[in-house]
């Protein structure tokens, strides 16, 4: 009976500490854009989004050939997580079909486990077929993984990018500033078009 009690403890010690977590991490992670009119984050989501993909030919040889072959492209600039058990992830992007922007969306996911303060990286996701790009269009909410697979590039020992990843419909990168990211998942991160 007492080990059932201090299991119980230890459970809801942990639960609080998550939740405390999950709060502080909702606090820390507000973007600046609140108070900026549509236009003004309409205009730092697309000069984020250029800057992106600028960092993205730099670093990643053969990138650029992807990206004028996709159906669509999708650019976040920067999306925040930060946490210490549970972990969230936030940010606002541009969708570009045709060199054309087709709309503002935000990201957004959860994870859980031990954490380090807060990272940001860069995500670009591609739809490289009509029906891939047009499944995403439709869709009310699209969840990574569970709407589409998302296959995440990698560099080969060549440099170059793996070409068994852009063989998908969908494919992303994933940049910090010190280049491209190995061994990220996008699985279960949620998609939503923003009014902006």
């Amino acid at each position: 009976m007492q080990k059932n009690r201090y299991v119980g403890r230890r459970t809801g010690a942990a639960l609080a500490v998550a939740f405390a977590a999950l709060a502080f991490t909702a606090c820390t992670t507000t973007l600046p854009s609140g108070s900026a009119t549509p236009a003004e984050q309409r205009a730092n989501i697309n000069e984020g989004a250029d800057a992106t993909l600028k960092r993205l030919y730099q670093t990643v040889p053969g990138s650029r050939d992807y990206v004028q072959r996709a159906r669509g492209v999708l650019v976040f600039p920067e999306a925040v997580s930060g946490g210490f058990i549970v972990g969230v992830e936030h940010g606002k992007g541009v969708l570009r079909v045709g060199g054309q922007h087709a709309g503002y969306y935000s990201t957004s996911s959860g994870s859980f486990g031990l954490q380090a303060g807060a990272q940001s990286r860069s995500i670009i996701i591609l739809f490289m077929t009509q029906e891939a790009l047009d499944g995403f269009r439709n869709s009310s909410g699209w969840t990574a993984g569970v709407d589409a697979t998302v296959a995440v590039a990698t560099v080969g020992a060549t440099g170059h990018i793996d070409t068994n990843t852009v063989k998908e419909p969908v494919v992303a990168f994933a940049l910090t500033n010190a280049g491209l990211m190995a061994g990220v998942s996008l699985e279960g991160a949620k998609i939503v078009r923003l009014d902006l």
